[in-house]
């Protein structure tokens, strides 16, 4: 299997599950829409960057040389975009069959514009999350570093040389 599918799947699913809670909430709460729909893409966020998070921690500890890393970006480049189509499909048949109140448009719309910005909501933070969990490994690789840069020690300046 992938390595991108298991989180395609994955946001997908947290996608369609957030969608369809905030269906319900809508249609029990219609004041309190714009909280509820913060909430909805805050988690579908959340869990991408910490995944992605998870992914860069990952890779930079498997790969001490940055050069050797894994290439996450168009792992969840594919991940998001296969979380945009599929969210986009469920969520227009759940819409047209199942649920009122998470939405009534095309199946074309909710592939194409509601998939696009699914893709992001999943990519976006998720690269974000790489970049900063390669970072923190990077960092602390560099803090437990032998300090072996003989261009900077004291007994390689004219000054300090013994004679």
């Amino acid at each position: 299997m992938s390595s991108w599918l298991p989180r395609g799947l994955v946001m997908t699913a947290v996608h369609v599950i957030a969608r369809v809670l905030l269906g319900v909430a809508v249609v029990n709460a219609p004041l309190h829409t714009t909280v509820w729909k913060t909430i909805a893409i805050a988690a579908v966020v959340l869990v991408a960057l910490v995944w992605g998070g998870f992914d860069g921690v990952a890779d930079a500890r498997a790969n001490p040389d940055p050069d050797d890393y894994a290439d996450l970006t168009v792992r969840w480049l594919q991940a998001g975009l296969l979380a945009g189509v599929a969210s986009g499909v469920i969520g227009w048949f759940l819409g047209r069959f199942v649920f009122a109140g998470i939405g009534e448009a095309s199946l074309f719309i909710e592939v194409i514009a509601g998939g696009s910005f699914t893709a992001l909501l999943v990519f976006v933070p998720a690269f974000m999350g790489a970049a900063v969990g390669r970072w923190l490994v990077r960092r602390d690789q560099r803090k437990s570093a032998a300090d072996d840069d003989w261009s900077v020690h004291p007994d390689r300046d004219p000054e300090h040389a013994a004679s």
